[in-house]
Parts: C-alpha cells; structure tokens; sequence
C-alpha cells in the first residue's frame, strides 16, 4: 500500500464534500476535490498517475452523472479504484463498473476508510 493514499471526491454538495474532504485529510488521506463529474474530468486528466481512488457520487448536475463517471474512469484509468455512493436506491450490479464498490448515503466515515484502503489494498 502507498505511503499515502490520493483520493479524489467528486461530489456536487458543497456541504457534504467539505465534511468528507476534511474527515479524509483528518484520517490521513491526501485528497483532491470536484464539485461535478467535469470538473473531477479535468482533475484526472492531470493528476490520474497519482491517484488510488476515485469517490464519486453517482447523481450530479451536468451532462455526465458520477456513473458515468465511474465507467469513464474505469476505461481510460483502469488502476484508479473505483468506490460510489447515493442517497438513492443501490444501482443494480450489472450498471457498476467491474470491481467498483457502493456505499449508500449516509454512511460512516470509518466505513468510508476501510472501502478505501481494501480498494487500494486489492489493486
């Protein structure tokens, strides 16, 4: 496992992505931040090399949602770990990316930190 893990969270609350950016960074994560899928677009394209996982909500604002998203990352940046997560009712298996794990909304912070050093873990 990395010396230290680079998460990027790809949520459209404003609230709810400050809470997690700064649970994250408190638990020791390095973490980078998009308010909607395009902005976490422009993110990966310059800084996929270096980031583990990908922690994207699945229903965003914009022409791409975080599913979307999650199958984009998936193909252009197979090493990126794939972990997403809604309010909503769990997308059905078949609609996730291979390997791409769910966390429903709310969900604890140290549930959060496990699925991602397994993710790294595993990769």
């Amino acid at each position: 496992m990395p010396d230290q893990i680079l998460v990027l969270v790809a949520e459209d609350e404003e609230l709810v992505r400050l809470v997690v950016v700064e649970a994250l960074e408190d638990a020791g994560f390095e973490v980078l931040e998009a308010e909607h899928a395009e902005a976490a677009l422009g993110v990966l394209q310059i800084h996929a090399t270096r980031i583990h996982v990908l922690f994207t909500d699945i229903h965003m604002p914009g022409t791409m949602d975080g599913l979307a998203l999650a199958h984009h990352t998936a193909k252009n940046w197979p090493k990126i770990a794939l972990l997403v997560t809604s309010a909503r009712p769990r997308p059905h298996q078949r609609s996730l990316p291979k390997k791409c794990r769910f966390l429903a909304k709310p969900y604890r912070h140290d549930h959060l930190f496990r699925h991602i050093r397994e993710l790294v873990a595993a990769a």
